[in-house]
């Protein structure tokens, strides 16, 4: 399932592509008729992401002056879930070609980019996009580009009201602007639940997925299997500044990096990891290499790379933690 970071570059991408455009939306899969008739012919006029949670505000009105039309919005809303995917196609201008470089598949907690082609028109005019390619449930064509949903979890149309109502069940999300990271804390500390349970509920804090879970205990030094009410309001709050920083740090490079340079030559590479973790950044040269990119996630059986003891795997609310023994007492 796609983290948080994730999400947030998915609403980047759609505001640079699609912002201010009106829209051709359809369903070729046929499951999203209904909704894809209410979104026809609209303005993209938002693009939010709140933690793995996706809205897309599309209007009749033209979005002109400081006023965002929330009141006056459809919302677009989507959570990719385990096997939810966007795809990505462009025309070959250069603001398409420098918003996604090319068409980019985010599967899973993987994110990688596809070997399709982008679509071209020579000269000026209408442009050809490929035709959608698996069961698309909702495709979006703009003046340059178009995105194709296959095999979300969520795809539904709400209004601002239902946006509301969805968000208010959330936690805060470390990457937004607007979140309060004291809400996050009280929450841990008034529930008898570990702190690794936690982490991934997302009405306490939003975007986390297990590789960050994971990851950000290990940093932290923090057993997960602590209840949360024990665990001090100032470890909560670092815990928290350091989400933000790797979050942020995910939104901006495409992948998730944990590993802090000292530590990513030290013991632990006798193992290799059954199903390594796919990068948007494998293959590019001078980003951190995948197997060094992560202190304990998927490196059980293999050395911690700060203290050598081996890594474990442990069930945790139906999914796999990993942490070291040693460095998380």
């Amino acid at each position: 399932m796609p983290e948080g970071h994730t999400v947030h570059r998915l609403a980047r991408t759609f505001a640079e592509l699609f912002g201010g455009q009106i829209l051709e939306v359809t369903s070729p899969q046929g499951r999203f008729d209904a909704g894809a008739r209410l979104l026809d012919g609209l303005r993209l006029q938002s693009a939010q992401a709140w933690g793995k949670h996706l809205f897309l505000g599309l209007s009749r009105e033209d979005g002109g002056g400081s006023d965002p039309l929330d009141d006056h919005l459809l919302w677009l809303h989507v959570h990719l879930g385990l096997y939810g995917s966007w795809t990505f196609a462009g025309d070959g201008t250069d603001d398409v070609a420098h918003a996604i470089g090319a068409p980019r598949r985010r599967v899973g907690e993987r994110e990688s980019v596809s070997a399709l082609p982008a679509v071209g028109a020579d000269g000026p005019g209408p442009w050809n996009p490929p035709e959608p390619r698996g069961q698309v449930r909702v495709r979006l064509l703009g003046e340059h580009a178009v995105a194709d949903l296959t095999g979300p979890t969520r795809c539904e149309v709400v209004t601002a009201a239902e946006r509301d109502r969805a968000i208010a069940r959330l936690g805060p999300d470390p990457i937004r602007a607007d979140a309060d990271p004291e809400a996050f804390v009280a929450r841990v500390r008034r529930s008898r639940t570990s702190v690794g349970a936690q982490l991934m509920d997302q009405s306490v804090i939003a975007g986390v997925g297990n590789i960050y879970r994971a990851e950000a205990l290990f940093r932290a030094e923090l057993d997960p299997w602590t209840p949360g009410r024990d665990v001090p309001a100032e470890t909560l709050r670092t815990l928290w500044t350091d989400l933000v920083d790797l979050m942020h740090d995910g939104v901006r490079v495409g992948a998730i990096v944990t590993t802090r340079p000292e530590d990513r030559a030290a013991p632990g590479a006798d193992v290799p990891p059954a199903r390594p973790v796919r990068q948007n950044t494998d293959g590019t040269p001078g980003a951190v290499p995948r197997e060094e990119s992560f202190y304990v996630y998927q490196r059980a059986g293999q050395s911690c790379r700060r203290c050598g003891t081996p890594v474990v795997v442990e069930d945790m609310a139906a999914r796999k933690l990993y942490r070291c023994p040693g460095c998380q007492r």
